[in-house]
């Protein structure tokens, strides 16, 4: 244990506190002090134990107002999670549909391309039967030319 000398409302005390927490003692004593005072500036010197009791009574009110706001902000941070949470999952189901739309339409672009090939197979081959026959008739013409 460590003994700190503070002053409070121009008084001098010796407390003890752990090891370690002195200057957080001075600086709580300063705080209190500081409060103290300017309840007595305000209210005049109305007793030490009336003006200890409003002090600890502000305090006490600050302490749960912040309170108060913490867990505002708690909750409020609770919902923006709960919020993200769906957003998530909204855009995991999102994705996952347009995995299988992408699937989907790959599987018909495979399909389009497979009968672009075979379509371009039998006009290959119409396209050389046509030679043919053409070539066949040219040639049938010429020889009948040579007849006549």
């Amino acid at each position: 244990m460590a003994n700190v000398n503070i002053k409070f409302n121009n008084k001098d005390y010796l407390l003890s506190c752990d090891d370690g927490q002195e200057e957080s003692l001075k600086k709580l004593t300063i705080f209190l002090d500081k409060k103290y005072s300017e309840l007595k500036d305000k209210l005049g010197n109305i007793g030490e134990n009336k003006l200890l009791l409003i002090t600890t009574i502000q305090l006490i009110d600050e302490y749960f107002d912040l309170k108060q706001k913490v867990a505002n902000q708690k909750n409020k941070l609770d919902e923006i999670s709960n919020k993200f949470k769906e957003i998530k999952t909204l855009a995991i189901k999102y994705k996952g549909n347009k995995d299988i739309e992408i699937k989907k339409l790959n599987h018909e672009l495979d399909s389009f391309k497979k009968t672009i090939e075979e379509n371009n197979t039998l006009y290959e081959s119409m396209l050389d039967k046509t030679t043919q026959s053409l070539e066949k008739i040219i040639s049938n013409s010429e020889s009948l030319s040579k007849i006549q």
